[in-house]
């Protein structure tokens, strides 16, 4: 029976998001990624040359699910952080494997660095660009405040027993995502 590779590769990535989520690089086993995905462990090693590639390809393409499912709108800053907010809710895999990114590589440089770097310079020109319209507030520098609605964006994803031991553990999610949109239009407003 013919093997299906891309089926192969799609359970291999499920499984390696949910490893490198949980333990990151460095914990990840590759025996766990085989055994989860029902892929044998050489096949990990002949499509994608060991863990780390591994690791960068399944955070590349979380990138680029989100890139897609949430673009940018620098005249639309408040909807813009409402629906980035929503997709860090909906897959808070892609917040862990960025912090194991951080965790594990500190300061060193990262794979696909260049082209990541990119596509945050198209969010500061998007940004820039909500300014010149005069809809957004030219108080911070577009790169500033890109960085500053990123944050507000995914902050309460990234620490939850921070945002349950502040808000309660009952908060209503509704009432935090309405306090971010409001912050976000006071923030942005010119």
């Amino acid at each position: 029976m013919p093997r299906d590779s891309e089926a192969t590769k799609a359970r291999i990535f499920a499984a390696a998001t949910t490893e490198f989520a949980a333990h990151g690089i460095a914990g990840a086993r590759v025996d766990r990624i085989a055994r989860e995905a029902s892929a044998n462990k050489q096949l990990i090693y002949a499509y994608f040359g060991g863990k780390e590639a591994l690791f960068a390809a399944v955070l590349e393409r979380a990138l680029a699910d989100l890139a897609a499912s949430v673009p940018i709108d620098g005249t639309d800053l408040p909807g813009y952080v409402d629906r980035l907010h929503a997709y860090h809710d909906r897959h808070p895999e892609l917040l862990r494997l960025l912090l194991w990114e951080a965790l594990e590589r500190g300061e060193e440089p990262i794979a696909a660095e260049a082209e990541r770097t990119e596509h945050y310079r198209d969010k500061v020109a998007s940004v820039r660009e909500g300014q010149e319209q005069g809809k957004v507030t030219k108080e911070f520098a577009p790169e500033v405040l890109t960085f500053l609605l990123l944050q507000f964006a995914k902050w309460p994803s990234v620490v939850p027993q921070i945002r349950r031991m502040l808000l309660g553990p009952d908060a209503d999610p509704a009432e935090l995502a309405s306090a971010l949109h409001t912050a976000v239009e006071r923030l942005t407003r010119p």
